[in-house]
């Protein structure tokens, strides 16, 4: 999985074999959280892709590596983002990390601009929908981890193999923070995070359909992200939101290394499935027909787990559904918002608080009420609109000249709040509405 952000890890040697519990921990620690003022912004852009002429045929492999055989040279695109597949030959765009909101959406959207270009070319178009709502693609891509995968995941039923093939997100990467104790720490936002994870789920839900039909939750994807596998899905640390790790470094180490394995690499043509029931921590406890783990090995386990934020240097938060057109701007000016500006976080907070009930953290059960209810809950609507007005205020700015810089994300901040929140909506909603048309004109 591509990320949106590069941060260099702390300087490291390969370790002799015997890597120890303790050094893992640090080890988790130091390259989760990078340190630092946050300033960065980072975005990963997910899409399905079909034929034009026909929405719900799937592209030929053919046609579609050759559509993005332009973008394989260096510094192909124009912002200096880089395009990688998914197993179900979903397209990924992950944007270079920029030092202003501002900065990051214009890179952004001249690499979309041109991906669109050379899609169209091929007779293809990307489609910003959170789940296929027709099928779930055949499995595209041939790599032992995608097979591991699929192994892997069929131990919890078919939802593995819909979320590899079948889903797309808007992911947006923001800095960790700092050492402080205050709204830049990394602390306070690795909670802020969490906190405003239920209100993005329902804010831009949008993955209502499956096979044709209606599921009964806004974003299926996020339940679908649900069902495979909790112990690398569900957010780390405070399993019953009653309390905050006082270090999220050490939650996300704890989290890691009692996760299942999920692929072991081996040499070819040797398989990379995992014995079943191995974490990683039994893994460096002893011998299970295995090798010893190495560090390399830990740092790719560490990109097997899939919490909705994820900590890899920087947090990546992962449970917003795609977006159509150019509405991946939204959600990535509302996190960017909420997470830098003191003002808008502190609102952020305040926001979410009926969510928490006094506690730090959401329950965990509000994950799911929010995939399956978005805003029709009046306590997700109050919250979106409070957020979406504080990032309102928020890019206002200081100063005219920050006004203005930030004069088209508030507009389509403002539009977008208009349209679905103030209405109690989301983007799920124009998807069972245009169902429910074409099953009016079949009666």
């Amino acid at each position: 999985m591509a990320t949106g952000l590069t941060v260099g890890p702390p300087a490291r040697r390969e370790p002799e074999p015997g890597l120890g519990e303790r050094d893992a921990e640090a080890h988790i620690g130091a390259t989760g959280f990078a340190t630092g003022p946050p300033v960065r912004t980072g975005v990963e852009l997910e899409w399905l892709v079909r034929d034009a002429r026909d929405p719900a045929r799937l592209p030929a492999i053919e046609a579609l590596d050759a559509a993005l055989a332009p973008l394989a040279a260096p510094n192909a695109l124009p912002g200096g983002g880089r395009v990688t597949r998914e197993p179900g030959g979903q397209i990924e765009l992950s944007s270079r990390p920029a030092p202003t909101l501002a900065d990051c959406v214009h890179a952004t959207a001249a690499d979309v601009t041109r991906l669109r270009h050379l899609l169209a070319e091929a007779g293809l178009v990307p489609l910003g929908l959170g789940l296929d709502p027709r099928q779930a693609p055949p499995r595209l891509l041939d790599h032992p981890r995608y097979r591991a995968m699929e192994n892997y995941f069929d131990r919890f039923g078919p939802a593995g193999r819909v979320m590899m093939r079948a889903t797309a997100a808007v992911q947006v990467s923001v800095d960790a923070g700092d050492e402080t104790a205050g709204i830049t720490g990394y602390r306070a936002r690795w909670q802020l995070a969490h906190r405003i994870g239920p209100v993005l789920v329902a804010a831009f839900a949008n993955s209502p359909l499956w096979r044709g039909r209606r599921t009964g939750w806004v974003s299926t994807r996020q339940a679908v992200w649900a069902r495979i596998d909790p112990a690398r899905t569900r957010p780390p640390g405070a399993g019953d939101g009653t309390e905050a790790p006082a270090d999220p470094r050490a939650a996300w180490a704890a989290y890691a290394l009692d996760a299942p394995l999920l692929c072991v690499r081996r040499t070819p043509p040797a398989p990379w499935t995992a014995p079943p029931g191995r974490t990683f921590r039994s893994w460096l406890r002893g011998p299970f027909g295995e090798r010893p783990p190495r560090l390399a090995d830990l740092d790719y386990h560490l990109g097997t787990l899939f919490p909705p934020v994820r900590p890899r240097g920087w947090l990546e938060l992962r449970m917003i559904d795609a977006q159509p057109g150019d509405d991946w701007t939204v959600p990535l000016a509302l996190v960017r918002t909420l997470l830098d500006d003191p003002a808008a976080a502190d609102a952020a907070f305040a926001a979410t608080e009926p969510l928490t009930r006094g506690r730090p953290l959401p329950r965990p059960d509000w994950w799911l009420r929010a995939a399956r209810l978005g805003p029709a809950d009046p306590l997700l609507a109050d919250a979106a609109r409070a957020c979406f007005a504080a990032a309102d205020a928020a890019l206002a700015g200081p100063s005219p000249a920050d006004a203005a810089a930030n004069a088209a994300l508030r507009r389509a901040l403002a539009d977008w709040a208009d349209r679905y929140p103030a209405r109690g909506r989301c983007p799920a909603d124009d998807q069972l509405e245009g169902t429910r048309r074409l099953e009016g004109a079949r009666r």
